[in-house]
Parts: structure tokens; C-alpha cells; sequence
């Protein structure tokens, strides 16, 4: 072999493409020779962390993956479910955090678009779109300005393109100042009798390029989602991707228009790194190679060259493969739609990626050492959990000051628990955000069964699709369901879930819980939880602590998925989330691993909301309570489960972030959320809200709040002594508060007697639901009451408290 001559790149353009120097070795030695320009580039994208997992692969092999509903899981552009009867879902979550954080309009706009996209190559139709937001303190104006140009952008793209936003979560806190997270997920209704795969095959076989025009927006985007972000980002503005929702539309007609003919092969959005990674991933999957002349691409701008036509991350486009012979009857359909169709290239025996411009050879390189075969880092793990969690567990709610039932000290003050109650609802992270979703059409296509803010999970309306009608048309003469002969319509529900900072105390423990609630979500509105997509959100894996915290959360999910029977079909994992200041010292997020997950609804006329439905309602609380009527105990006989360890009530009173967060009891989890999916199947249960942030009080108050009815509570604690009064009202752990009607009493209590072999132990009567004048009363016992507040007042602080941190500039 001769010897391979000088390395043409300096150490800053091979750092400035994302590759460390023993990567740039390792090109060399598979290429046989130093790359060029172009080839460098392609493999900077690819073996980016964005692309290629490379420090969170192996984590992710302890996934289930696997059960009697996935029909796809991870490796294709979405997982796919079946929800029987012929219904089948594709759904899946991705990031487009650095992108947001540069630009947030089209950074947030563009990420709806490229999970929208995930979704139709699969041969779905978008029905739902949700999103899992993260800001810093509104008190800052970047964080403003961050907060209403994401919002602003994913109401543009979901609005334009005709789907609805359904759902969602918001959270502010200072961890993510300079850092937003933006997470998409979108959900969609198979269309074709195949599902559409990525794999290319054929040797033959045209390859298409459809869709938009390339330009140069977008440039290095995976790359530039894999590295921190610092000063100089704001800069980057080409590495952030501009959109066309309206093209959009247009495309995923005229693509779901031609999977049906029969005559694509196999398809794959151009998200991250365009060209370079739909070839290459492609080529890998179908074990063949891909041979494309850029001088056929369609492009926007003049003087392009083959690293700018390689790394372009412009919008709206795909590659497919067709069947030989039928490319013309695939370019029409696009041509109708008015949109691009060329062959750019052919399916090749020999495995590579073959590049042709101006008449020669750009780029050539295995198609596996761009795709699969990339590089794998193994870290070590901490041999025990870092000084920061160690310290945070050494705390315990001994340090709070006493509390009486009157409130507690914050300080040199005095909060009433009515006080607290008003201060939580007014927390920007609990507080409505009402704010956000009124800007997204979250009635479009007229499917949506529970809107934003009306329950714990999204549900939309399955409406089955015949065979042989244009992709556009919904079966429209569903039968009206009545009291004697009522159809059952399916639906799906869906939730975004992550409490960072649960995750940031305990990565493993926070992680469990991240799963249970969204499965609890899922339950308080009467759907089976079926499946996960996981966005992992997390700093730099180079860090011994970034890289525990990544390890352990991913340890938890699987744990968690398994013992709740909830596969994970792929997701997205966005790394080195930190900013790195004016002195270069990063600063991380807390670790965030969104969940999101489907629930199957087996007939939407029997779903909850979380508002209390009538007077005279009878309250119940299922899950552990935090007092007893034995008077000999203060409430638990396993204390980890309800705690104010890590909650909100810590971080917003008392400005501490410390504990470790609640336990999940899988068994007491599985068993809390089947009683309330029967109770809701049966229906008994006429309202059921998790008890998530902020504990029974703030869900009691929602509760309120939602259905505009008051409640008189009462917990009829029998020892009076050394209660902690704010583990009661705001202590956190996983319980769902129910409603039900006085008609349905005896059965419903018959059913918890009979399904727990502990009666009330589990499950408790607290009180009533009044009416529309009625306050908000919790009474500690007969007599001792400790909130009494008025409903008008708590829809104040809830209702306003966005809105009034962003007009108090």
C-alpha cells in the first residue's frame, strides 16, 4: 500500500466539523487515504452525536423494543403500533433544541416540520401534534423572547400545515437559561397497506429526489445540534433550517399519493444532514449502495459546490427509491402538486455512496462507515453517584421549619397555606398555559375529543379510512352514538412527560418516574398505555457526571417500560445541551428524558377530563395518603412515596433543590391506574387528574379550576401531632384524584374493596364537589381547616400568571 500523503486539514477545519483527531485517523484508515472536502464533511454530520449515537448507543440497546403491538420499532423515521381492527399508528418525538436556542421561530418551526415528516415517509397521515417545552426564568427578556418566538413558530408550521397541536408540557426553570428545549412529537394514521420503509433495494433502481429546492440554509445543522452552544452561536444562523409549511402540505399529499401506487421502493426524509444522511442511511439499511449526480438536484441559489449540496438541511424534501420503469408515473404525481421530482440516481451493487459532480466523482465512501458502522464510545461509569446527589440525599424535611395548621415560616414570614396554595398556582411551570395553546389550531380536521387543558392526555378521534379513498378523506357517515345502540370509536391518546428535576436528584428513580406518569396520564383519561417514543435530553457525555446521568436515566426508562409493558419504537437523543459562558465554563441542563407515549382508547364516549363534572359528586383520592386514622402513625408506612423531596413546593417556597425524589411502587402503580381505567370504562369515574407538581392541594385546585366548581375536603386526620401539614397538602408521589357520582357510590367502593386486599389503605373519600359558588375548603378534621379560597381568586393567579410575567416588562 503506498504511503498516504500529508493531511490536507488543519486541526481547527477537522474540529471545526465536529470530528476529535483520532476520528479523522480513523476516516483515514477506512478510506485508505486523507478524504476531501466533501467527504469531510459527510463524515462530520454522520458521526456527529445527532446522526450517529455514538456516546448513547449501547445505553440504548436495554430498551424493550418488542411486544404483540409494535409492528416497527427503533431504525425507521417513526415507530409504528397496531390499535387492532386495522388501525395502525406511527408516532415518534425529536428535538431541534440549538436550533430554537439561535433562532427560535424557525429553529421551533422547522422542528414540527421534520417530525412531521418522520411520519408520512412512513405512509401516515399527520392526525396530532404535540410538544415538550423547557425555558428558563421569565424574569429574563432572552428567555422571553426565546419563550414566544418557539411558541410562535410551532403554532406557524402545525397551524399552516392543517395539523392539530394537541397536547403538551411547559417547564421554566434557571437550569435551562440560554438552553430551551423544543421537543416535537407527532402522531399519524397509516394510509397504506404497506408500511413504507427506509431500506433501499433494486440494483437498478431509480433513485428520486422530491420535494423542495436545496439551498444553502441549514448548513452543518447535526453537527451544530452536537456541540454546546456558546457566545458565538447567535451567529450561526445558517446552521438553522427555514421552513415551508405550506409546501409542506403539498408534499405529504403528493407522497402518500404515490406510496399507493405501488411504485416506491422505499423512502427517507432529508432531516439531518440531507443528502448525506438519506443516502447513506438508505444505502446501509438495504445492504447496497447509492450512486447520485448532484448536477440533477433542484437548487435555490447559484455556485454551489458538493459540501454545500451535502450538509444543506433545506426543508421539505425526500429521497425515494421506485420501481424501474414507473419513475415518470411517480415525477407527475409530484409535478401536480408543484413540486420537484427528478432521478438524481440509481441503486448500485457496490456498497458506497457514489457522488457525481460536474462529471466526476465528489465523494465515495462505504455506505456503512457512514450509517452503521460508526464510531462507539464505551464510558465508564462513576463508581458511586457524584458529590452534588450525595449532598442533595443527605437532606431530609427535618431541616423545614415546623409547620403548623395554620402555615409555615419561609424565612422571617409567615405563608398560610392559602398563601402557599396561591403562590404555587401562580408558578409559571404549574400555572395554566393557556397562554401558549390558544395559539395553536387544536380543532383542525376535526378529531380532537379533549383539548388543551381539559385532561391529563390528549385523545383524538380514530376515524377509520376505506380502502381505495383519496388520501384526504375521512369516513364521514360514522353511526351517532345513542343510549341504546351506541357506536364505539376508537382513539389515541397521547402525552409528553419529564419532571428534570426528579432526574436531576436521581437519574435512575426520576426516570421511573417520567415513565409511570405518562402511563398515569394516559390512565386518567381511560386509555391503555401502549407504547414510547423517548427524547433524551442531556448534557455532555464526556463529563463523568453528564455521562452517569445519561446512563442511569436510560437504565430507569428500561426498567420502567418493562414493568409497565410499554416498548420503546425509537425517539431522539439530543446531547451536549450546556452553554458555555464568556470564560468557556459550561453550564448543563438539568437531564431531561421525555417521554412520550400512546394510549389506546377503546371508545372516546367514555374518556375524563380532570374538571369536576357536577355538584354533589363524591371526591376520592387512589394511591397512598399522606396521613392514617390510626392516630399512632404521621401517614406512611413507606415515606418515599409521598415526599416533599424535590418537589415544587421545595424549589418555589423554601428556593431549595434537594432530596431525593418520590419511589415509584410499580405494583401500587400498575394497580392505581387499572382501578381508574375500569372505574372510567364502567362509568363511575367522572373526573380523575394526576396528583403531579404541587401535590393533592394544586390537584385539588385544578380540579376546581377546570370544572369551575368548588369542593369541601376533608382528611379527618385523627392525630394532630407533629403533622407535616405541607407534606399533606404539596408533598409529591404518584396518586390520581377522582370523582364520582353519588349514583355510583356502592359500586365503585365495592369494586376498590374487592380489588385491594387492603381496603383503605389505598384508596380514600374526601369529599364533595359544590358549585360555582362554592369554595375550595380542605379541612385537616372536623372543625380545623386549613385552605378556604374562593374559586374566583385561584383562576386569577392560575389563568394570568404567563400572561402577566410577559406584559411586566
Amino acid at each position: 500500500m503506498s504511503a498516504i500523503s500529508p493531511c490536507p486539514f488543519s486541526p481547527e477545519e477537522i474540529a471545526n466539523e465536529g470530528l476529535k483527531p483520532d476520528e479523522y485517523q480513523e476516516i483515514v484508515n477506512r478510506l485508505g487515504r486523507h478524504p476531501n472536502q466533501a467527504e469531510l464533511g459527510m463524515f462530520g454530520v454522520m458521526w456527529s452525536e445527532h446522526c450517529c449515537y455514538k456516546n448513547s448507543r449501547p445505553l440504548l440497546k436495554q430498551f424493550p423494543t418488542a411486544g404483540a403491538r409494535i409492528l416497527v420499532g427503533p431504525g425507521e423515521n417513526a415507530g409504528v403500533v397496531d390499535f387492532g381492527d386495522g388501525v395502525q399508528i406511527a408516532f415518534k418525538i425529536e428535538s431541534h433544541n440549538h436550533p430554537s436556542a439561535v433562532e427560535p421561530f424557525q429553529g421551533a418551526a422547522t422542528g414540527v416540520g421534520g417530525i412531521l415528516r418522520d411520519i408520512f415517509t412512513m405512509g401516515a397521515r399527520p392526525i396530532a401534534v404535540l410538544n415538550s417545552l423547557r425555558f428558563g426564568s421569565l424574569v429574563d427578556p432572552r428567555t422571553r423572547q426565546l419563550f414566544q418566538g418557539v411558541v410562535a413558530g410551532i403554532s406557524h408550521y402545525g397551524n399552516c400545515f392543517g395539523v392539530p397541536t394537541v397536547g403538551g408540557e411547559v417547564y421554566f426553570d434557571p437550569a435551562y437559561t440560554g438552553n430551551p428545549l423544543v421537543n416535537a412529537m407527532a402522531i399519524g394514521l397509516m394510509e397504506t397497506t404497506e408500511i413504507v420503509k427506509s431500506g433501499a433495494s433494486g440494483i437498478g433502481n431509480p433513485v428520486l429526489y422530491v420535494g423542495s429546492t436545496t439551498g444553502r440554509d441549514g448548513m452543518g445543522g447535526a453537527s451544530f445540534a452536537s456541540a454546546e452552544l456558546s457566545d458565538e452561536s447567535i451567529a450561526d444562523r445558517p446552521a438553522v433550517q427555514v421552513g415551508d409549511p405550506f409546501l409542506e402540505k403539498s408534499l405529504v399529499e403528493a407522497c402518500l399519493e404515490a406510496f399507493k401506487t405501488g411504485a416506491v421502493v422505499a423512502a427517507q426524509d432529508m432531516g439531518a444532514a440531507g443528502v448525506t444522511c438519506s443516502t447513506a442511511e438508505m444505502a446501509a439499511k438495504g445492504g447496497v449502495g447509492i450512486d447520485l449526480d448532484l448536477d440533477k438536484i433542484p437548487v435555490r441559489e447559484t455556485g454551489m459546490v458538493p459540501y454545500e449540496y451535502l450538509l444543506s438541511e433545506s426543508q421539505e424534501r425526500m429521497l425515494f427509491v421506485g420501481q424501474r420503469g414507473r419513475e415518470q408515473e411517480l415525477i407527475d404525481i409530484f409535478h401536480r402538486w408543484g413540486l420537484q421530482a427528478v432521478v438524481a440516481g440509481t441503486v448500485i451493487e457496490e456498497p458506497v455512496v457514489r457522488i457525481w459532480f460536474q462529471g466526476e466523482i465528489a465523494a465515495e465512501i462505504p455506505a456503512t462507515a457512514l450509517a452503521d458502522n460508526t464510531p462507539i464510545y464505551h464510558r465508564e461509569l462513576l463508581a458511586e453517584p457524584p458529590e452534588y446527589a450525595r449532598q442533595a440525599w443527605a437532606w431530609t424535611e427535618n431541616l423545614l421549619p415546623p409547620c403548623t395548621v395554620s402555615g409555615v415560616f419561609v424565612g422571617t414570614e409567615f405563608h398560610t397555606w392559602y398563601q402557599v396554595l396561591c403562590r404555587l398556582l401562580d408558578t409559571p411551570t404549574i400555572a395554566s398555559k393557556r397562554w401558549v395553546y390558544r395559539q395553536y389550531d387544536h380543532q383542525v380536521q376535526n378529531n380532537t375529543v379533549i383539548v388543551p387543558g381539559g385532561a391529563d392526555a390528549a385523545v383524538v378521534r380514530l376515524r377509520p379510512v376505506e380502502s381505495g379513498q383519496s388520501s384526504s378523506t375521512y369516513q364521514t357517515d360514522c353511526p351517532e352514538p345513542s343510549s341504546n345502540n351506541r357506536a364505539f370509536i376508537k382513539g389515541i391518546a397521547a402525552t409528553v412527560d419529564c419532571n428534570g428535576r426528579y432526574v436531576y436528584l436521581d437519574p435512575y428513580e426520576g426516570a421511573k418516574a417520567v415513565v409511570a406518569e405518562a402511563a398515569r396520564n394516559l390512565s386518567c383519561v381511560g386509555a391503555e398505555p401502549i407504547a414510547v417514543t423517548d427524547n433524551l435530553n442531556f448534557g455532555s457525555p464526556e463529563s463523568p457526571i453528564g455521562y452517569w446521568q445519561l446512563a442511569e436515566s436510560c437504565r430507569g426508562i428500561a426498567d420502567a417500560c418493562r414493568e409497565l409493558n410499554t416498548p420503546v419504537t425509537g425517539g431522539n437523543v439530543s446531547l451536549y445541551n450546556e452553554t458555555l459562558d464568556a470564560e468557556g465554563n459550561p453550564q448543563g441542563i438539568y437531564p431531561t428524558p421525555v417521554v412520550g407515549m400512546v394510549g389506546l382508547v377503546q371508545d372516546i364516549n367514555q374518556v375524563c377530563g380532570q374538571g369536576w363534572r357536577a355538584e354533589g359528586d363524591l371526591i376520592y383520592l387512589l394511591g397512598r395518603g399522606e396521613w392514617q386514622n390510626d392516630g399512632e402513625t404521621s401517614g406512611l408506612e413507606m415515606p418515599d412515596l409521598i415526599t416533599l423531596n424535590a418537589s415544587e413546593y421545595l424549589a418555589v417556597i423554601h428556593q431549595q433543590v434537594a432530596g431525593k425524589p418520590p419511589r415509584v411502587d410499580f405494583d401500587l402503580e400498575r394497580q392505581v391506574q387499572a382501578v381508574c381505567r375500569w372505574g372510567i370504562q364502567q362509568g363511575w369515574i367522572r373526573s380523575a387528574h394526576d396528583c403531579a407538581e404541587g401535590g393533592l392541594a394544586i390537584a385539588l385546585a385544578e380540579s376546581c379550576i377546570s370544572g369551575q366548581r368548588g369542593a369541601t375536603v376533608n382528611f379527618k386526620v385523627t392525630s394532630l401531632v407533629q403533622q407535616r401539614w405541607d407534606r399533606i397538602l404539596v408533598g409529591e408521589g404518584a396518586r390520581i384524584l377522582v370523582s364520582v357520582a353519588p349514583a355510583s357510590q356502592q359500586s365503585w367502593e365495592t369494586y376498590l374493596q374487592e380489588s385491594w386486599e387492603e381496603p383503605g389503605q389505598n384508596w380514600y373519600q374526601l369529599g364533595t364537589v359544590g358549585n360555582s359558588a362554592t369554595p375550595l375548603e380542605i379541612w385537616a378534621a372536623e372543625d380545623l381547616g386549613l385552605i378556604n379560597a374562593n374559586l374566583a381568586d385561584l383562576s386569577e393567579f392560575y389563568f394570568n400568571a404567563i400572561e402577566r410575567r410577559l406584559s411586566d416588562v
